[in-house]
């Protein structure tokens, strides 16, 4: 019905209406809510609404719905408040409401009213985003509202709005989205030429130049890049074809570089010009003078003189007197590493590009620098630097070592490798911290462009992690891994004289070293050896406040991850070292000592995202390491440290924590097709030879089978952790899966499952999924009458690293949960005598009946009158030798894991009443 159009409606309509909606806003069915949401927001008015928009908000985060969610969006009204939402929505998992948030956005926010931060993240991921339809929508913001009706079309003015020299990447990003949508073209008469003044003499040219903005150097840099390979593709389709379609794009190719000719400064001698005078202008010109750097490489350096006038330019960035300051001690503090102009890297990156552009010939850039870092050296070797004549030379020597490709280009140079080595890097050991740090840096980078590595420079390396302060330790760290993954630990190791192992003798664990006692370096130990023992050495210093990205134990992960993922490169590691490595990750990411390390933590987490995705071996690694993680974890047991209530519960629950995702480590689908390639050749033979499958020990069936036998041989199953600590395996075992074709390893589990339905007793409902688990089992098994030999069960054992056997036990039954004693008391009856089985088929029969459980017994119907007392009788009897034979309880006073069903003595005394 509607009504007329002057129609008056009463204020309490309107509340019982707006009421009403509100309600309706929760309702179950989707489509109702979303008219719901559609009504009232017609009434969403910040501070006059009655709370709708905060019921909007509110439903915005919790709605399971994408169509909802997109009306949420729809209907918020422009606001402080609203706005956060607008832009977090922009991450929502469906791609029609991160188009939602960006159209609400161009519409109702204008562009001043969203801070510089906003407006930065809106743009990055709406240009990033993995949609297309997100792109669109997000650019044809950019380009129709905030380009267009907020700027004017001024594209110098909306880069304003970006605060680029912060946000130099997003800058980027929207000069070259608007560039490849047509949207920016060169406007005639604009150039840098125009930054020149006519008629200013040579001796006041400096003076006659007038400075760029940021926005707009940063503006020249893109748009002459654009120019150029816009150039160099039209040059490439002339080059491919022929006749008038060549033609064409010649044609187009001349144009554009006409245009970037007229664009670029006409001379080289006025391009150093423009960069000398901004270079002059202080420190607010600094990334302007980074992005007219950048042009050089648009600029043509063929002639001569321009050679000479531009690596003259180039000698003076190189010995340009380091910026520093000076605190209260009077101590000087470089600004960045010497070369990076205000503490800027991608500075010393600009220069390198230059002057590689500049020098081009081969072993020419090499030659040109090396002479600067002999030229600067000169002090250092005299031992008459002070700190920042030393900071200048390593970071040019940095800068060398950085771009070049080969020593074989050092060679017959200013300043040898070698030379280098003995008189300049090594000598710096002596010095103050930072000059420490940046020698070690130049001593990982010359590492990494020799053959083999130099035994001095190893040694260096390997004193300054064990000795060093921490933070030449973190360096030094750094650099130990980096020369590792790329020459591997055998070489390092034969660099200073350590033979490698017998390959028969397979080593399974590091060799312990504590760092902190060691005074010197001892040679008979590999480098893994005393890299891995970082992890053991307490209270490295980092700055959790700030940047903490040069830590040893972050560095230590993200080195180790790294080797993990690269083990087919580093076959002289044994496999079991790889246990012991990611046995240590996983402990080291579930570790309360380095949850402030937010970098080792993304690290982890990605590593272990793709970890077991890409072999098979990697799966195994995995299914190794369980226990091992399990057994270090678990606090009170196997020599960890206990401590308070609190402290143990914590504990527990991280152990918990790290067994279920270890689990589904071991459930990630490969990425490559190894297993699929093995599951075609094994399905061909599944026919014949299903019972000699021989992987179960990378998969879920070895797992369960070790988590089985670590509960049935764990020493100290009587005491509360202990108990705790087999709840927990159990819990974790019930949720691992059985493949068919792995006959064995399902009869060597059917033998383990009675094992830990004795260690959990006292749990109930724990004791219910072992027995479905049996019932599993037996229905997977194809002849389930008949049991694994103990020479199979031994083999499979001696496959998972358990060599000491274990008898499997398939003939007892799953304890079954005891019934409740009857109220009435029993009748008498006369005793029957028990016969004994007359047939090995009889005994076979009873073996099969073992293993059903007891819930599938309850199922039988019986007749009330005839069987009520028999049945009676079997279930006090049954209760009673369950409660002969199983042992006394303990009463625990341990219970405070969550999630943990431990033995109480509450829950002994009703047990004992129950019967």
């Amino acid at each position: 019905m509607r009504l007329p159009d002057d129609a008056e409606v009463s204020d309490e309509i309107w509340d019982e209406v707006i009421d009403g909606m509100k309600v309706r806003v929760q309702d179950k069915n989707a489509a109702i809510r979303t008219y719901a949401v559609r009504a009232l927001s017609r009434f969403a008015v910040e501070g006059e609404d009655g709370g709708i928009v905060d019921l909007f908000l509110e439903t915005l985060d919790n709605e399971p719905n994408a169509e909802v969610r997109k009306t949420i969006v729809f209907s918020l009204p422009p606001s402080n408040n609203t706005l956060e939402s607008v832009v977090e929505s922009m991450l929502d998992i469906s791609e029609s409401v991160r188009r939602a948030a960006y159209s609400v956005l161009a519409t109702k926010f204008p562009l001043q009213t969203l801070s510089i931060k906003q407006r930065t993240t809106v743009l990055h991921r709406g240009l990033s985003d993995r949609s297309a339809s997100v792109n669109n929508e997000c650019l044809k913001m950019l380009k129709d509202e905030w380009l267009v009706k907020y700027c004017g079309g001024d594209v110098i003015s909306l880069l304003r709005f970006l605060d680029v020299e912060t946000y130099e990447s997003v800058g980027e990003s929207v000069m070259a989205v608007l560039l490849k949508d047509g949207a920016l073209r060169v406007q005639d008469g604009h150039s840098i030429r125009q930054y020149f003044t006519a008629n200013g003499e040579k001796a006041e040219r400096d003076s006659n130049i007038q400075l760029m903005d940021a926005e707009v150097a940063l503006y020249w840099k893109i748009m002459c890049k654009h120019l150029q390979a816009e150039a160099q593709v039209k040059g490439s389709e002339a080059a491919a074809t022929t006749g008038a379609e060549a033609a064409v794009y010649a044609s187009e190719a001349t144009d554009k570089n006409d245009l970037l000719d007229s664009v670029l400064p006409s001379t080289i001698t006025d391009y150093v010009d423009l960069v000398k005078a901004h270079l002059s202008a202080g420190p607010n010109y600094h990334f302007t003078s980074r992005q007219l750097l950048l042009l050089g490489e648009m600029l043509e350096f063929s002639d001569t003189m321009n050679r000479k006038i531009a690596s003259s330019f180039l000698h003076e960035l190189l010995v340009r007197p380091l910026e520093h300051e000076v605190d209260d001690d009077g101590n000087q503090i470089a600004i960045g590493d010497g070369v990076s102009l205000g503490g800027d890297k991608d500075w010393a990156k600009a220069v390198a590009e230059l002057a590689k552009k500049v020098h081009s010939s081969v072993g020419e850039f090499e030659m040109v620098v090396s002479t600067v870092v002999e030229e600067l050296a000169r002090p250092c070797r005299e031992r008459t630097a002070d700190f920042m004549q030393w900071m200048h030379c390593l970071a040019v020597t940095g800068l060398l070592l950085q771009n070049t490709s080969t020593l074989r280009n050092l060679q017959a140079t200013a300043i040898e490798p070698s030379e280098l080595l003995h008189s300049l890097l090594l000598p710096a050991k002596q010095n103050h911290v930072d000059v420490q740090r940046a020698a070690l840096r130049c001593l990982c980078l010359l590492g990494l462009l020799e053959n083999r590595p130099n035994a001095e420079l190893v040694k260096q390396l390997r004193l300054s992690f064990i000795n060093g302060p921490d933070l030449v330790s973190a360096i030094a760290c750094k650099a130990l891994i980096d020369l590792v993954t790329w020459h591997g630990p055998q070489e390092i190791d034969r660099a200073i004289g350590i033979e490698s192992p017998d390959p028969s003798y397979e080593k399974s664990q590091f060799t312990q070293v504590d760092l902190s006692d060691m005074n010197d370096d001892d040679l008979n130990i590999g480098v893994l050896d005393i890299l891995f023992s970082g992890f053991h050495k307490d209270h490295w210093e980092f700055d959790l406040e700030g940047d903490n990205h040069d830590n040893v134990p972050t560095i230590l992960g993200e080195g180790f991850a790294k080797i993990l993922l690269l083990s087919g490169n580093f076959a002289s590691i044994p496999a079991d070292l790889h246990t012991v490595i990611l046995a240590k990750l996983i402990k080291l990411y579930f570790s309360e000592e380095t949850k402030e390390l937010e970098r080792l933590k993304q690290c982890m987490s990605v590593f272990f995202q793709h970890y077991p995705a890409l072999s098979d071996k990697h799966k195994s690694c995995i299914c190794n390491a369980f226990v091992p993680v399990m057994k270090a974890m678990w606090p009170g047991l196997y020599g960890n440290a206990g401590g308070s209530t609190h402290v143990i519960s914590k504990r527990r629950k991280l152990a918990v924590q790290a067994s279920r995702f270890m689990v589904q480590m071991v459930q990630t689908q490969l990425f490559s097709t190894e297993s699929m390639d093995q599951a075609s050749k094994s399905s061909e033979s599944a026919s014949g030879l299903a019972d000699a499958s021989n992987n179960f020990d990378i998969s879920e069936e070895g797992l369960a089978i070790r988590i089985a036998l670590e509960v049935a041989s764990c020493p100290d199953k009587k005491t509360a952790a202990g108990k705790a600590y087999a709840l927990a395996l159990c819990k974790v075992v019930v949720l691992l899966r059985f493949r068919q074709s792995e006959q064995k390893a399902i009869k060597c589990m059917r033998g383990l499952v009675n094992h830990l339905a004795a260690s959990v007793a006292s749990d109930k409902e724990l004791g219910k999924e072992l027995a479905q688990m049996a019932a599993r089992l037996r229905s997977l098994d194809a002849c389930p009458d008949e049991e694994l030999a103990q020479d199979d069960a031994d083999a499979i054992f001696k496959k998972l690293g358990f060599d000491d056997g274990f008898k499997l036990d398939t003939n007892q039954a799953v304890p079954p949960t005891p019934a409740p004693r009857s109220v009435r008391p029993p009748a008498p009856a006369r005793r029957r005598a028990r016969q004994a089985p007359s047939s090995s088929d009889d005994s076979d029969e009873e073996a099969g009946e073992a293993d059903v459980p007891a819930t599938s017994a309850s199922r039988v119907p019986a007749t009330p009158s005839m069987t009520a007392a028999a049945r009676s009788q079997r279930a006090s009897k049954t209760a009673a030798l369950s409660k002969m034979s199983a042992k006394p309880a303990t009463a625990s006073d341990d219970s405070e894991l969550d999630g943990q069903s431990d033995v109480t003595s509450e829950e002994d005394a009703s047990d004992e009443e129950s019967l």
